[in-house]
């Protein structure tokens, strides 16, 4: 027992000094340099937002175990600040400073990737949406309205972070300014003012930005004196555009993607390894610097995940996982590829590998019995009423659903179209479902029948689902439910009652308690409970359902849709207990009870 005691005591020793010993990140021409010494960044990404918190130090030592010494973090504004002025750096996997005082513990530098964008195929890009509010607001530029939220931003993320820097001991080496930015804009301006506010709220060290290697994006998206981080930077003529765009700093490729992001109705993202090995080897070799996009992706549980567009009328929206393909799948197994990737880092690095940590225990769950146990017509709240439809962020709701309703006055029967529905919508006409509407092409009529004459005035029910806000490119602005106007035979349908549904827990626990169906529409709770003698991490298989969400015991594991190529959702151990389960499901579209049941795989 003595000898536990002094060996835990010269651990914390250990600890204490390494946490506070005092380091320097500076530039030196081309060079990075780590206290005086050149120093090469063999980065892998993780993001503590879709990671269990329990799980944070497993993937990091994931990482460092394929040979990283670097950990790079994305940190979502909207995930911290979900209402407005209100941050949250402490409930469920929230904790910032926690994350990067881990990754020191474990040996592990930091690059922090703050934004105030980052992308990341996270909801608005983690952008608050509550910003979509105001009707004709600009972001990533100097909006006075957009810069004053990032201002409160900053200085509640600098407050969290500033004593982590390496210069104060910390892990921090350097920061990222916005994400992308030549991919989108040009305002030079604001990404100056971005700098200048990291600076005033007591951040110190280095600086740099991300961005396609080509002229138009690193000219428009890199500032003077950051340094150059190429999306992705893997031979030579890459990094010579960043030596054109400034030969005095050093470049890194920024994001080297050892995966792929994928949409729903795709199949699986799987990018071709030997074009990664040719790279990994290039930049090994050439003694680049360089960062795994990702090395783990997790899982965008709840309402997290963004969405692409190409066009006005293009939607792709992505799935829940966020395996990414990337080599630490999404509930932290090795791949093929990590083995790959370990062999050959340690061919090259002078530090030793350690080995792979122990995997986290899996588990399958037998079938699950589930039955109807109420419907969202049974719950409404009160509703907001306005001449026209407004979008779900005019009434301060950011993601989930909304109900649009109306009574039919003149026409009642013919084309009815929605102008433009965000994302999904369900149409229904004196409560009988009658089609559904997707935003993606610009498709948005549907047929109304000849209704019941004995009915005067008959009542036109809109439910829409909100799927990820636009989180790249040009079309960001991006606002969820109906987002102009109802028309039916080409005449405006005014005078509507409009119900919020945000989908959180507390409304859905409430409205599925085994209540009978008074009208057997789509919009139905399903409910079960499972006993469990141990628990593990899982994935439930949602083959038999169509589209909706899936909770258990409180947690929103996100959405699923029986399009694909996504099939079951990840639920972590630690969402899981010994002892009696409940899991409920609302589904948009199923009719019937179907029973579910927990695997070890995704696949």
């Amino acid at each position: 027992m003595k000898r536990i005691i002094l060996l835990s005591i010269a651990v914390f020793l250990f600890a204490t000094s390494y946490a506070q010993q005092k380091h320097s990140f500076t530039f030196s021409g081309k060079q990075f340099l780590l206290d005086g010494k050149p120093y090469q960044i063999i980065s892998g990404e993780m993001h503590p937002a879709r990671i269990p918190k329990e799980y944070w130090r497993h993937r990091i030592q994931m990482a460092k175990a394929m040979g990283c010494n670097t950990i790079a973090a994305y940190v979502f504004w909207n995930y911290l600040e979900e209402k407005e002025g209100v941050f949250d750096f402490k409930s469920e996997n929230r904790n910032i400073a926690e994350f990067i005082k881990i990754c020191q513990q474990e040996k592990m530098w930091v690059l922090l990737r703050p934004g105030p964008y980052v992308c990341a195929e996270w909801d608005f890009g983690g952008l608050p949406p509550y910003l979509l509010k105001t009707p004709d607001i600009k972001v990533r530029c100097m909006d006075s309205r957009y810069m004053s939220a990032v201002n409160r931003y900053i200085v509640n993320l600098a407050r969290e972070v500033k004593s982590l820097q390496c210069t104060n001991g910390g892990p921090m080496l350097m920061v990222q300014i916005e994400n992308e930015y030549g991919s989108f804009g040009n305002d030079k301006q604001y990404m100056e003012e971005l700098r200048k506010l990291w600076k005033k709220n007591g951040i110190v060290i280095p600086f740099y930005t991300s961005d396609g290697a080509t002229p138009y994006m690193l000219e428009a998206g890199n500032i003077d004196g950051a340094a150059i981080g190429l999306d992705s930077g893997s031979n030579d003529g890459d990094f010579e555009q960043a030596t054109k765009r400034n030969p005095n700093v050093p470049a890194f490729s920024g994001e080297t993607y050892p995966g792929w992001l994928t949409h729903w109705g795709e199949k699986f993202a799987k990018p071709d390894t030997n074009e990664l090995k040719k790279e990994i080897t290039y930049l090994l070799k050439n003694k680049k610097s360089f960062n795994f996009y990702v090395i783990h992706g997790g899982t965008n549980f709840g309402f997290t995940a963004g969405a692409n567009a190409g066009s006005p009328t293009q939607y792709n929206p992505d799935i829940t996982s966020y395996d990414y393909d990337a080599p630490i799948n999404e509930q932290g197994l090795p791949t093929p590829k990590y083995y790959m990737l370990r062999n050959l880092i340690k061919q090259y690095v002078d530090y030793p590998v350690p080995e792979i940590p122990a995997a986290i225990k899996t588990i399958e769950i037998p079938e699950i019995q589930l039955y109807q146990s109420g419907s969202i017509w049974q719950n409404f709240p009160d509703p907001y009423l306005s001449p026209q439809p407004k979008p779900m962020e005019a009434y301060n709701q950011n993601q989930g659903l909304m109900l649009y309703r109306t009574e039919l006055i003149g026409h009642k029967s013919g084309k009815l179209t929605i102008w433009e529905p965000h994302d999904y919508a369900l149409v229904f006409l004196n409560h009988k479902f009658i089609d559904t509407v997707k935003r993606d092409g610009g498709k948005w009529t549907v047929t109304l029948p000849k209704y019941d004459s004995t009915v005067k005035n008959p009542v036109l029910d809109i439910l829409v689902e909100g799927m990820g806000h636009i989180n790249f490119a040009q079309f960001m602005i991006d606002r969820k439910g109906i987002t102009d106007r109802v028309t039916l035979n080409g005449m405006t349908l005014m005078n509507w009652e409009i119900f919020p549904f945000p989908m959180g827990y507390k409304y859905v626990k409430e409205t599925s308690k085994n209540q009978s169906l008074e009208n057997h529409q789509p919009g139905i709770f399903y409910k079960g409970k499972f006993e469990l003698s141990e628990t593990g991490d899982t994935y439930f298989d949602m083959r038999k359902y169509s589209k909706g969400i899936l909770y258990v015991n409180g947690h929103n594991l996100g959405r699923y849709w029986n399009i694909g190529p996504q099939q079951r959702l990840y639920c972590p151990a630690s969402w899981l207990k010994k002892g009696e389960n409940e899991i409920i499901v609302f589904d948009l579209h199923q009719m019937d009870a179907a029973n579910i049941s927990g695997y070890k795989t995704m696949e």
